[in-house]
């Protein structure tokens, strides 16, 4: 068990939350009045952040300089760093976490979730095109951020080993930039900015529907199976109107004229109670799920069935993204009283001594079978690799992965034919290998037995029985290979109810509660469109895998990660369990701060984001304005009466802001200390953001087929060990032979005979 000192913040909480459902010892560390979450939502965000967690509060600065003597990380989240009291601790992994990064001149630029969702680039992808860009619901720019840190905070453990801890900087707009699925990548591969999304995603035919009784996510799936299927419903409900003509079995047909596809859909669906069509879809194989708001989650089979929900206190809250460690859920936790474990400022702990000096990135030496495919899965073991791991991808153009293949999911300058250009799967298969290998012959699932009796971890992202049917069930591969780690990562997860669901990432944010929130009103639901959910899922995997390598390193035992993508998202859902039936759509809007929101400025679509979160701020706003006379006016002299007079501060913040260039009009309010940022999307991210370039974020790279492009960097930056993108994404099939070689054992003999009768293609 590791011990973790927190220096809180909302940009570093969630990691804590994540490290207590991993085992470890989280010590919080608290003002003499209490964390700030101790007054918010009547204790309800406290008891969610915090649950688990030991407190003590300090009486000198000396009291934390004890308690880090004996701690393994320093989760540092505090508005200055703790570093001066980290100096000559060589055995600690100290991870800041800030909004912005430790490097860069916008270091001292104060933010919040939505200005750091707008800065990130998040908020340029959700809501209507015609319309203000909006924020996803319960500070997801903030729990990316934590995921990320609490990733670092293992990554620096597993380096300690070969050397002493070391600064981790997490920047949380990094986090967000990393994170936007297609956003920037369309830029960098197709030069487009794609507009706001609306209700239908950019890519595939998917969006959100409306429902007799609410709201429904899905579309036409992405196979041609799913398309007949589809099709064959509406034919017997005699709702097909004109799609039964030929030229609609055409997927650019469809593409071209989605429209009006669906329109017809639309009209079928809206007559069906949103519960009763998602389970009939289901029964035909068809992705769609029902909307659902987080209150309504505990009635969800699935999550009841996993043991998904925790006990705080006598009420229940979201639980972990996996069970861990070996398949145990964490099923109740403490709420600590303040200062309640003061004991472990006078207890001695003995940490590991540091010894070598290796600056090798922290997965060196580990091997990823990767069988993954799409986003969720690739953006997991994307992680590993660029931390070090020797990733390999194996592939097939038997069983063609859509980012490689599929013209609508293709971003690319060149002709949308060649699997090896496609920035999307380039993206997020970069530091790999590649070996194409049929896996649907005997002999080819006995090369794959060969991988894994090689490699520490296997990850794949299939529907919960296809590694069944393989033969490649965890006790398969246990019996290969003891110590292996095995993560899945299907959509329900391996057990339970709907364990047999088909999921895209739009379906699991409506049934985790994420897209029933995202609105403007519980009449105005616009949804998240784009894959968040698969990034969230993504990341979480990478947590699990290095977690269970730690695991392994102290027991000697791998295990079996069953993290289903619904659980992953779900507990990204902050405070909104606990919070009940208030927790409804609220725009960009803020419960306690005022204003907050994202107001039009000066050029087309171009809109600044603002939170103000005291009356301090909202006077050093009043000055910047011209409106001085705004700070002591009774009407808008607190939050509270700002809130009921939202149309006039609105107007008077709006009348300012449209006469001005959204950086400049951050600027001037940064430099007061109000937070303020950009709304920015792929485009001004890569050419414009100074923070983002001030890192080296973006980072050029040559590919053999699609030439040089720059790709996404890495948001967590070890300072001693550091990962990057040591090479571009694989050609299909491009280390076929070398890894069958170098990694299985096979002789030129043997490679040949399976290349000759088809099955390494």
């Amino acid at each position: 068990m590791l011990r973790v000192v927190e220096l809180s913040s909302p940009f570093a909480r969630f990691a804590g939350r994540l490290l207590v459902g991993l085992g470890h010892e989280v010590v919080l560390v608290e003002p003499r009045e209490g964390d700030e979450t101790r007054r918010e939502l009547d204790g309800d965000a406290f008891a969610h952040w915090h649950a688990g967690k030991r407190s003590v509060t300090l009486a000198s600065p000396g009291d934390l300089r004890g308690l880090l003597t004996g701690a393994d990380v320093l989760l540092d989240g505090s508005p200055g760093g703790a570093g001066v009291f980290t100096e000559g601790l060589d055995h600690l992994v100290h991870v800041r976490v800030t909004p912005f990064g430790l490097v860069g001149p916008r270091t001292g630029w104060q933010g919040t979730d939505l200005v750091v969702a707008a800065l990130g680039g998040m908020l340029a992808q959700v809501g209507d095109p015609d319309g203000p860009p909006l924020r996803l619901p319960e500070n997801q720019a903030e729990q990316l951020a934590g995921v990320n840190a609490a990733i670092a905070a293992l990554l620096g453990v597993r380096a300690r080993r070969r050397g002493p801890g070391q600064l981790v900087d997490v920047s949380a707009q990094a986090c967000v930039a990393a994170a936007l699925e297609a956003g920037t990548l369309a830029y960098l591969h197709e030069d487009r900015v794609p507009p706001r999304p609306g209700r239908v995603h950019p890519l595939v035919p998917h969006g959100l529907f409306r429902a007799a009784d609410g709201h429904l996510g899905g579309g036409l799936g992405g196979s041609p199976r799913m398309w007949d299927a589809l099709l064959a419903w509406l034919r017997e409900e005699g709702a097909e109107a004109d799609l039964a003509e030929p030229r609609w079995q055409d997927p650019a047909e469809r593409k071209k004229h989605q429209d009006h596809v669906f329109k017809v859909v639309q009209d079928f669906v809206g007559t069906w109670p949103k519960a009763e069509f998602a389970q009939r879809a289901q029964e035909r194989k068809l992705p769609w799920a029902a909307v659902d708001l987080p209150h309504e989650l505990p009635d969800n089979p699935q999550l009841a069935a996993r043991g998904f929900f925790t006990k705080v206190g006598e009420r229940t809250d979201l639980g972990f993204p996996f069970a861990f460690p070996e398949g145990h859920r964490v099923t109740e936790l403490a709420v600590p009283d303040l200062g309640a474990d003061q004991a472990l400022l006078d207890t001695p702990r003995e940490v590991p001594p540091v010894s070598g000096d290796s600056q090798r990135p922290a997965l060196d030496g580990i091997r990823v079978l990767d069988l993954t495919w799409v986003l969720a899965g690739p953006y997991c073991t994307k992680i590993l690799a660029d931390h070090g791991a020797e990733a390999i991808k194996v592939e097939s153009a038997g069983r063609p992965d859509p980012t490689r293949f599929a013209p609508f999911m293709h971003l690319s300058r060149g002709p949308h034919t060649d699997p090896n250009t496609n920035g999307y799967f380039n993206e997020v298969n970069r530091n790999k290998r590649s070996v194409a290998l049929d896996t649907r012959t005997e002999d080819g699932i006995a090369v794959l037995r060969d991988l894994v009796a090689h490699c520490d971890v296997v990850v794949e992202n299939f529907s919960s029985t296809v590694m069944t049917k393989l033969g490649l069930g965890y006790e398969e591969l246990r019996a290969i290979n003891p110590g292996i780690v095995y993560v899945s990562m299907s959509g329900m997860g391996h057990t339970g109810p709907r364990s047999g669901w088909v999921s895209y990432a739009d379906t699991v944010s409506a049934s985790g509660g994420l897209t029933g929130l995202t609105g403007w009103g519980p009449d105005d639901v616009v949804g998240v469109i784009y894959g968040h959910g698969d990034i969230v899922a993504g990341l979480q995997a990478a947590l699990a895998t290095v977690a269970a390598l730690e695991h392994r390193h102290t027991t000697g035992r791998g295990q079996h990660i069953d993290l289903s993508q619904l659980e992953a998202i779900a507990a990204h859902m902050g405070t909104s369990l606990l919070h009940g039936q208030r927790a409804r759509p609220a725009g960009n809007t803020h419960p306690s701060w005022s204003p907050q929101g994202v107001y039009r400025c000066l050029g087309v679509d171009r809109w600044l984001a603002v939170s103000v979160r005291d009356d301090t701020e909202w006077a050093a706003l009043c000055e910047v304005i011209g409106r001085p006379e705004l700070a002591t006016d009774e009407r808008t002299r607190t939050a509270g009466a700002r809130r009921d007079s939202a149309a006039l501060v609105d107007e008077a913040l709006s009348e300012w802001t449209r006469t001005m260039p959204a950086d400049a009009a951050a600027e001037l309010l940064q430099e007061c200390g109000v937070p303020a940022g950009a709304v920015q999307d792929g485009r001004e991210l890569v050419e414009h953001d100074p923070q983002l370039r001030a890192r080296g974020f973006y980072v050029r790279g040559e590919h053999p087929v699609a030439g040089a492009y720059l790709h996404e960097g890495l948001p967590i930056r070890l300072t001693r060990t550091p990962g990057g993108i040591r090479r571009a994404a694989p050609v299909l099939g491009a280390d076929t032979n070398a890894v069958l070689g170098e990694v299985a054992g096979l002789g030129p003999e043997e490679i040949q005979r399976l290349c000759d009768s088809g099955v390494l293609r």
